[in-house]
């Protein structure tokens, strides 16, 4: 997968591939694009995007078909909401202008802890 570009928690990405031929040159879905989207998806319990919550641990876009592979995780395995949350990423995501299918693998290592929050988020929660 060659023609692949990712981006992970820390925001580092590599550059974009050609855009596909079913697509408009402008609409090119990169890991950026995709992190924008999902900063849409909010945890209903905390009410705070799961880009910020360090929800997604990384984003791969296969720019041969725009494809779109998302590692995440939950705050906990019995979240409550990790149904909720799941759809809405997969919704916010399919919503992009010319994407192709979308992958989400719900993952348990590293463990989701507090640390993973943003650190301007944790200071405006008192963390």
């Amino acid at each position: 997968m060659s023609d692949e570009s990712k981006v992970n928690a820390s925001g580092d990405d590599s550059p974009g591939a050609p855009v596909p031929n079913d697509s408009p040159a402008g609409d090119a879905i990169t890991p950026d694009l995709a992190k924008l989207a999902l900063r849409k998806v909010k945890d209903p319990e905390l009410g705070l995007n799961i880009i910020d919550l360090g929800l997604v641990y990384e984003i791969i876009v296969d720019a041969s078909n725009n494809n779109i592979h998302v590692d995440m995780t939950l705050t906990s395995p019995g979240c409550p909401a990790g149904p909720q949350i799941m759809t809405d990423v997969e919704r916010a995501l399919q919503a992009l202008p010319g994407v192709g299918e979308v992958e989400l693998n719900l993952v348990w290592s590293p463990y989701w802890t507090p640390e993973r929050i943003e650190p301007r988020v944790r200071a405006y929660m008192g963390l």
